[in-house]
Formats: C-alpha cells, sequence, structure tokens
C-alpha cells in the first residue's frame, strides 16, 4: 500500500531531540499522526484522518499537520514515531492498539513531546491514552441484528483478540439475544484490523454457515461488497458510516467521532495546560455515533434500537447490566448489577450463550 511521509529533518530537530524538545516550525504547533491503514480504508483509519482534518480546518495556519499511513504495529511503529519526533512535532497521536508500547517507548526519549495512544492503557508523564465505548454502539447493533435476523444466525467479522474487540462481541451478542431468544452467533477472527481479502472470504463463509446478518470489527467495506453480492444480507458499518452500501445491505453503523478530542488536545499544547489523561467516552459525549437507520429496518424495530441509543446517552442505560452470566455459566453481574469500567478495560471473556474461544 501507498505509505505517505511528511516528516522535517535537519540539524535543529536533530539538536532539540538531543534535549527531548520538539522542533518548532516558526509559531506552528505541529501536529503528527501515525496510522495503522490507509488514509482511504474506507472505516478506522480514513475515519481518523477524517477527523484530524477537521482538526486543521479548525485551526488554520497555526498547525503543521503531519502524518504516515499504513504503519503496522511492532518494531516499524517505534521507529515512525521517533522520526516524527525527531522531525520537530509538538504531539503526536498514534491511533492503533498495537502502537501501545512503542509510543510509550518513544516517549522516554522524548519527554516536552506530548503522546496521545488511542484504544491503550499505559500512561507517562508526557503520554495520554483515549478511547471511545464502542459496546454502546454494539448494543445498538445487536438489538437491530436480533430483530432483522430471519435465519437467527448472525455472523461476526473480528478483527484482533484484546479486550476491545471482546466487549463488542459480548454487548452485540446480549442485545440481540435479548430481542431475540433463538439467536446464535458465528465468529471469524482474521487476526488483522485490515485486510479486505479476509474480510471479505469471512463474510463469505459466515453467509455460507447461513448468516444473514454480519457485523464487522475490521476496518474495511469488503463485507459490505460480498454481502451485497450474496443479497438477503444485512451488515453494519465500522467506524466510519459506510453509508455508499445503505440502504441495503448496510442498515446502519458505528461512527468515530474523534475530532472534538483532537481539537480539544492540540489546544491544550497550545495553552500549555496538556495534562496526561486517560479518556473512555461514548454515545452521551459524542464520541460514538449511530448512522442512519436505514428504511429497510421496520418503523418500530428503528423506534426500539433509537430509544436504546438514546437512554444509553442519557446515562439511563449501561449494556452491561445484570443478571450476566460467564461463557460457563458461573455468574458474573447480579440482577441490576453494572459492570465496572476495569472489568470492562481488561474482559478477556466470552458472555453466557456465545460459542467458541477466544483467540490467545
Amino acid at each position: 500500500m501507498k505509505r505517505r511521509t511528511l516528516l522535517a529533518t535537519g540539524a535543529a530537530a536533530a539538536a532539540a531531540a538531543a534535549f527531548g524538545l520538539p522542533a518548532r516550525a516558526q509559531d506552528k504547533t505541529k501536529v503528527g499522526f501515525i496510522y495503522v491503514g490507509p488514509i482511504n480504508d474506507g472505516g478506522w483509519t480514513q475515519h481518523h484522518h477524517h477527523s484530524a482534518m477537521e482538526m486543521v480546518e479548525h485551526f488554520g495556519d497555526a498547525v503543521e499537520f503531519v502524518y504516515q499511513e499504513s504503519v503496522p504495529e511492532g518494531p516499524d511503529a517505534e521507529r515512525a514515531i521517533t522520526q516524527m519526533a525527531l522531525g520537530g512535532a509538538d504531539i503526536i497521536f498514534t491511533t492503533s492498539f498495537g502502537y501501545m508500547d512503542p509510543t510509550i517507548n518513544v516517549a522516554s526519549k522524548f519527554p516536552n513531546v506530548k503522546f496521545e495512544h488511542a484504544t491503550g492503557y499505559k500512561t507517562a508523564d508526557n503520554v495520554s491514552v483515549y478511547s471511545a465505548r464502542f459496546y454502546e454502539g454494539r448494543a445498538v447493533q445487536g438489538t437491530l441484528a436480533g430483530h432483522m435476523t430471519k435465519t437467527n444466525t448472525i455472523g461476526y467479522i473480528a478483527s484482533v483478540p484484546i479486550p476491545e474487540v471482546v466487549r463488542g462481541i459480548n454487548s452485540a451478542y446480549l442485545h440481540a439475544k435479548k430481542v431475540n431468544p433463538d439467536v446464535e452467533f458465528k465468529i471469524i477472527w482474521i487476526f488483522e484490523w485490515l485486510n479486505p481479502a479476509k474480510e471479505a472470504d469471512a463474510a463469505k463463509a459466515l453467509i455460507e454457515q447461513g448468516c444473514d446478518v454480519i457485523l464487522q470489527h475490521t476496518d474495511s467495506t469488503a463485507p459490505h461488497a460480498a454481502a451485497k453480492e450474496a443479497g438477503n444480507v444485512y451488515t453494519f458499518g465500522q467506524a466510519a458510516d459506510m453509508a455508499e452500501y445503505a440502504p441495503m445491505p448496510r442498515i446502519s453503523s458505528i461512527i468515530d467521532e474523534w475530532a472534538p478530542y483532537y481539537i480539544d488536545r492540540v489546544q491544550a499544547v497550545m495553552d500549555g495546560t496538556w495534562t496526561t489523561t486517560n479518556t473512555w467516552d461514548g454515545i452521551g459525549a459524542g464520541m460514538v455515533g449511530i448512522g442512519e437507520i436505514s428504511d429497510v429496518v421496520p418503523a418500530e424495530v428503528k423506534a426500539e434500537a433509537e430509544a436504546l441509543r438514546d437512554a444509553i446517552a442519557a446515562g439511563e442505560y449501561h449494556p452491561f447490566t445484570g443478571p450476566i452470566n460467564k461463557q460457563d455459566g458461573t455468574p458474573w453481574l447480579a440482577e441490576g448489577e453494572v459492570a465496572d469500567d476495569g472489568t470492562l478495560a481488561g474482559m478477556n471473556f466470552y458472555i453466557e450463550g456465545v460459542s467458541g474461544d477466544i483467540p490467545s
């Protein structure tokens, strides 16, 4: 895939790096982004980039914007982040879970550069973390999926086996089961965030297994294309609206709304008020959006899903409210008990009724 790097280098940057200082271009704040996929992936990375561009538009000439796309998680990420810091970035957003340790490692060498890591949990004096409560959106999707399936078999294309993805599966299943007790989930793990070929193959395999609704926690629109070709299969947009596949097969979506956060954090750097934070916001705070529900969904089902969305946003309902058992039947949450954030953040188990094992 095409990789674009917009990085400043030179003696001044090297000298500044030696003292842990960002190299400043005039009075502009230099803002960098590291992306795991291409900026036109149609999902996760594209929406981070879209939000970054909203931030740039907000600040205009006050910021200098740099980014690198399609950076693999691991050693390549550490090199890319280091290069961006050497290039004089004042704040760097690293936008994939697998960038967590590379971000921490680079941050220790550049104490005066601010780092923001998406979906991780490790912080430092100059490292903040941020994520969205995607499981809230999965509850809405699960409600729609449970109503819309005719085969009672729902497919789920899972990416990387981390708590964020496991939470999503559990939330979607729990709410599908609430509206349709006969529902069954079939899960295929592809062990990547973005691989259109694998995503398409997974969708086709799920359709062959009788799934007529497919959810995904992967980044491309390939599952939608496969569902459209098969016909009579519903899908949901992931990270971005993916509205080009509406009204059929895409019937709604989870939309990541990062722009307000990016604007707030860059402003804090400009003001000198930036501090380490741990942000985990959802529908109510506007970080998780629910895409328009297609008219192929019956009016009463649409109203039910929207009411659930609004109740979550208002704090009147939490998607993980007991009674809920773990997969092996042992109690997890008692009647009326709400899951705490610590357990959710480290969720490494399926709830009762979900088949299969979580890959190690």
